[in-house]
């Protein structure tokens, strides 16, 4: 069976006046269809420059997209021409951004904003576009939806505003939607009202969708599979329950000691992981986890291990088996 979305080998430089940036360094997954997949690492790792990559929204310049493949149902996104991922954008694919104030247009009103996909993308006149987009802030949960149509993004709470968001991103049925840690603006009470509604819509809808986060409680209801990524690198890929139950690679299992657990009672303090992220511009040779790496050897300074399998449908990138 193809993938709806395969990923391969994909790579994004920023050259700038300090030097080139590996932003994204030869990563691969793929996509199903109605499939959940996370994408979860701490600020800078590459999460939200590697789905910026694929929707072809990197600012060029700093950035370029420097090799590999990102294919559509076997079409690659990246040799497409700028009106032909345009017509791919926001109809076959949708993007929710981190904080919906400025994602959306002060100057516009919130139906004007919505139904404009509706236009371009579906041909629909304004009055259709108005009574469907009317439907779509209804489903999200935006209360006298027909009233609302005229109002300001200035006029709504941040959580409104994200739901306002959720209706742009599905008005035209997209087939993959991503979400770019788009709960961090909001308190936990309407975090979980929006986990909520993103799952009840992927199941009508049958979307397949792409969650990027740093918290990596919200992906263990929420995704089948989850990509771990440090320094542009994925470390560790596997199905939720592995990552959660038996994660293998050094970072991952410092990020889930690091959260605190309803679960279970802890009497010691959390664990953290020491030291600091790796400078991108100087990326050193082998794993750039190794000065912070509790398990590391020699040959992880001197080689950067490639992502093999340590059990069925389970990949990370490292030398040692920390489960030896």
């Amino acid at each position: 069976m193809t993938p709806l979305l395969e990923v391969k080998d994909l790579k994004t430089r920023f050259f700038t006046q300090d030097g080139v940036v590996h932003a994204v360094n030869g990563i691969s997954y793929t996509l199903d269809e109605g499939e959940t997949l996370g994408i979860v690492g701490e600020s800078g790792c590459g999460k939200s420059v590697s789905v910026l990559s694929v929707m072809r929204l990197i600012p060029e310049p700093p950035g370029r997209i420097v090799g590999g493949e990102v294919l559509l149902e076997g079409q690659d996104l990246l040799k497409m021409s700028p009106n032909e991922i345009r017509r791919v954008r926001g109809n076959r694919i949708a993007m929710i951004f981190q904080d919906p104030m400025t994602s959306l247009n002060p100057v516009l009103t919130i139906g004007r904003q919505v139904s404009e996909a509706l236009e371009l993308h579906m041909g629909m006149d304004k009055v259709q576009a108005r009574r469907r987009t009317i439907e779509l802030l209804e489903m999200v949960g935006i209360p006298q939806a027909a009233d609302r149509f005229d109002d300001y993004p200035h006029q709504f709470s941040g959580g409104m505003r994200q739901r306002v968001m959720i209706a742009m991103a599905l008005s035209c049925n997209p087939q993959i939607l991503i979400a770019d840690e788009p709960t961090t603006a909001l308190d936990v009470t309407i975090q979980a009202q929006f986990i909520e509604l993103v799952k009840r819509l992927r199941d009508e809808i049958g979307m397949a969708v792409i969650w990027i986060t740093h918290n990596l409680g919200i992906i263990a209801g929420l995704a089948e599979k989850v990509i771990v990524m440090y320094a542009g690198y994925i470390v560790e890929r596997a199905g939720v329950k592995d990552v959660y139950g038996d994660p293998r690679h050094p970072y991952t299992i410092g990020l889930l000691e690091s959260l605190p657990r309803l679960d279970e009672v802890r009497k010691e303090r959390l664990i953290s992981i020491e030291g600091l992220p790796p400078d991108l511009i100087d990326l050193q040779p082998g794993c750039p986890f190794y000065p912070r790496c509790s398990y590391r050897i020699d040959r992880c300074q001197e080689e950067m291990p490639p992502l093999e399998p340590v059990e069925l449908d389970h990949e990370i990138a490292c030398w040692v088996d920390v489960k030896q």
